[in-house]
C-alpha cells in the first residue's frame, strides 16, 4: 500500500505552511495529481508549491492554455497542466503530452482524471475536499 500524509487545512492562513510540507514530500516525485472539485484549491495549492520550489513566472491556471511552464531560481522547468476543458484525448496526444510527462521534469496535473487512461506511470495523488471552509489533503506516495 502506499505512504500517505493527511493535512487538514482550518483556514487559508494555514495553507501556505502546508503546501511547504507537501512541497517536501513531493522532492523526487516528477509526475504529481491534483484531483478535487471545482474551487477545493488545487490551483492556489500548486502556486504555493511552485513558490516553495523558487518558481520565478507568475503561476496562474492553464485552463485555456492547458499547459503552463514555469522557471525556477535554480534553472529548473516546472509544467502545470490544467486538463478540465480536455474533451478526447486526442487533445492531449495532439499537445505532446509524452514530451512533457517524460521530459523528467516535474508535472503538476490539475484533473489528472480527465487522461486517466493515459496515466500508466509513477505518480503521487493528491486529494483535496472542502467541507465547511476546512480543506483535508491527502497526499498519497
Amino acid at each position: 500500500m502506499a505512504d500517505e500524509k493527511t493535512f487538514v487545512c482550518k483556514n487559508l492562513s494555514e495553507l501556505n505552511v502546508i503546501a511547504e510540507q507537501i512541497a517536501e514530500l513531493l522532492k523526487n516525485s516528477n509526475i504529481v495529481l491534483f484531483k478535487g472539485e471545482m474551487g477545493a484549491g488545487k490551483t492556489t495549492l500548486i502556486s504555493l508549491i511552485c513558490k516553495y520550489y523558487g518558481v520565478t513566472d507568475n503561476v496562474s491556471s492553464p485552463t485555456f492554455s492547458i499547459v503552463n511552464e514555469y522557471h525556477t531560481s535554480e534553472g529548473e522547468i516546472i509544467y502545470h497542466f490544467d486538463f478540465y476543458r480536455i474533451n478526447k484525448l486526442s487533445e492531449v496526444y495532439d499537445l505532446g503530452y509524452e514530451d512533457y510527462f517524460f521530459s523528467g521534469n516535474k508535472c503538476l496535473i490539475e484533473w489528472p482524471e480527465k487522461i486517466e487512461p493515459l496515466i500508466n506511470f509513477d505518480s503521487v495523488l493528491v486529494l483535496m475536499d472542502v467541507k465547511d471552509e476546512i480543506r483535508t489533503i491527502k497526499v498519497r506516495l
